[in-house]
């Protein structure tokens, strides 16, 4: 199967940095953009669902928008998050003001090769792993890199941010 490029994918061709894409059909009817990637991937693949991170974009409390990436099957402390980016407090952004800002829409956002570049936190569980995969900025499209990578390529911090 060809696979397209996103500006993430250019992202890390640019930036030299070893990286493999994997592509799996996406079901158009399907919301639940992260579990579809790790059923699709996991087995596939041999990894857990905790190396499969999502891509969320959250607004700060000055408005500001911003990038957190955490393990599938876990949920956002919006609360960690905020404290890890300096935010006092988040939410969740807007719909459509994260498509317009990142230039990718939601399902297929990546934390790389984004339109505005926005501060970023990984949780730190990344860090436990060799590898880990996240968005290509596409839905159906996932980039397996070193977690090193993605934390230097997005200039994020780590910190606890995922919850059970």
């Amino acid at each position: 199967m060809a696979v397209a490029s996103t500006p993430a994918i250019k992202a890390l061709v640019q930036a030299k940095v070893e990286h493999r894409v994997h592509a799996y059909t996406h079901d158009p009817r399907s919301d639940s953009y992260g579990a579809e990637a790790v059923a699709a991937l996991a087995e596939q693949l041999g990894v857990t669902a905790g190396q499969i991170f999502k891509t969320l974009v959250i607004e700060l409390g000055s408005g500001a928008l911003a990038v957190a990436v955490l393990p599938v099957p876990t949920k956002l402390s919006l609360k960690a998050a905020a404290a890890a980016l300096g935010g006092g407090k988040a939410a969740m952004a807007d719909k459509a003001k994260a498509e317009r800002t990142t230039g990718y829409v939601l399902g297929g956002v990546s934390p790389l090769g984004q339109k505005k570049r926005l501060p970023t936190v990984v949780d730190e569980s990344a860090l436990g792993w060799d590898r880990v995969l996240c968005s290509a900025g596409k839905r159906g499209l996932e980039i397996e890199l070193a977690p090193a990578d993605l934390v230097k390529l997005t200039s994020a911090v780590t910190a606890p941010i995922a919850q059970a």
